[in-house]
């Protein structure tokens, strides 16, 4: 897999063996991140800047080659108290700048379902700002069945719809799973059956819906500020 950007550069450093090669444009000027390249005998190459740029636009000069994402067992996030499921997210951007909240409010588990859904990939990691490198990815075939797993083991499902509960009215359990559904279909209609408590972000203007990370950004925020 191709990544590109500081950030991400900066957040693999931590675990560079997954680095397999670095493409520098010849015109970067990081002094810090050349160091480190040279530092750890990374293997990497200067690339003309013009030929980077008709790769990906947004490589501030730095490419990397790594190995493909390496999802997590979902029974491992049975010990979290709080973990996020996406329901057949599309768009990697959405994925990405979700990835980045999760990390930022300390939330380390999400789970994806493999059909039909938006998997890991260059974009993800350059709209994550690198924050993947420190959140853990489980890729399930059922969402249903992992809905049933996490309820026997302890865990309330909390499911993102219009018509719920105010989200501020929430009482939240000790240990949840958190549903943000479809950029555009939101929760599917088995998926949202089988949550314990459906929450909603109240509309006042004249939009009926706010865009999936936004809207998994606010409510997130407000779960773990509890």
């Amino acid at each position: 897999m191709r990544v590109y950007g500081k950030n991400v550069f900066k957040e693999l450093k931590g675990d560079y063996q997954k680095i397999k090669r670095v493409y520098l444009a010849n015109n970067f000027k990081d002094e810090e991140i050349i160091n480190f390249i040279k530092e750890k005998k990374l293997s990497y190459e200067i690339m003309d800047s013009h030929k980077m740029n008709q790769i990906n636009k947004n490589n501030q000069g730095i490419m990397l080659l790594i190995d493909d994402y390496q999802y997590q067992d979902v029974k491992t996030f049975y010990q979290d108290k709080i973990v996020i499921m996406l329901d057949h997210l599309e768009d990697p951007h959405n994925l990405g700048a979700i990835i980045r909240t999760c990390e930022a409010a300390g939330i380390k588990s999400i789970i994806l379902p493999k059909d039909r859904s938006v998997s890991i990939n260059e974009t993800v990691y350059k709209t994550s700002s690198g924050a993947l490198a420190n959140v853990n990815i489980a890729c399930v075939n059922n969402l249903n069945k992992t809905i049933a797993d996490f309820k026997k083991e302890g865990f309330f499902i909390y499911g993102t719809a219009m018509g719920g509960i105010n989200y501020k009215e929430i009482s939240y359990a000790s240990k949840v799973v958190l549903v943000i559904g479809n950029e555009g279909k939101g929760i599917s209609p088995l998926v949202l059956k089988n949550c314990d408590e459906v929450v909603a972000i109240p509309m006042h203007g004249k939009v009926n819906s706010l865009n999936a990370s936004v809207a998994a950004g606010i409510i997130i925020y407000d779960l773990v500020n509890r």
